[in-house]
């Protein structure tokens, strides 16, 4: 029998990342709605043309940066943290739970108050740490982590030691992920 793999935790980078291509994008929308709402003298559309090639600037800027935002994935799996990303060109990382040896986050009091961070993933692996920014609320990416370690390490042994099944926790963790869309009925 072979283990069905579910993920635990799949995520987006937090949107803070949207953010400053999104209000350039209103800021540039403003500028252009009060530039082409005045007159025609030769100044005013000067401001015209400037003002819309701004905002088509900064729509190719927010169209970029969500396409990043929307292709880039961090998963915690029962076996794996997997990091992925890029449009064209794909990168990644993929850590067995079984090689990561410490997992640290780290938050300014700004990323706190929006609920973002960065992880740092220490393995036993050849780059040794990995640094993954803009994580949601990092805080629970660890308990996740180390939660599947444990998990995992409960498997190698043959069971799950010194820790019972709950059958009810594993039902609501799947609903969780049925109501996010990571699984399907």
């Amino acid at each position: 029998f072979r283990r069905v793999l579910f993920r635990s935790l799949d995520l987006h980078p937090h949107w803070w990342k949207l953010t400053l291509p999104g209000a350039s994008l209103v800021a540039s929308l403003v500028l252009t709605i009060y530039a082409w709402t005045r007159g025609d003298s030769v100044g005013d559309k000067a401001l015209k043309y400037i003002a819309l090639v701004l905002l088509v600037i900064c729509i190719g800027w927010m169209i970029v940066r969500y396409t990043k935002w929307a292709t880039t994935y961090f998963v915690v799996t029962s076996d794996r943290v997997i990091f992925r990303e890029g449009v064209f060109r794909r990168d990644g990382v993929q850590i067995p739970l079984e090689r990561v040896n410490n997992v640290n986050f780290q938050q300014t009091f700004f990323e706190r108050i929006l609920g973002a961070g960065d992880l740092l993933i220490e393995s036993g692996g050849e780059d040794g740490h990995q640094r993954f920014s803009d994580i949601k609320h990092p805080d629970r990416v660890t308990n996740v982590i180390h939660e599947a370690m444990e998990d995992n390490d409960n498997r190698a042994r043959g069971g799950s030691a010194g820790r019972e099944v709950d059958v009810a926790d594993q039902l609501e963790r799947l609903e969780a992920l049925l109501e996010r869309g990571t699984i399907t009925e």
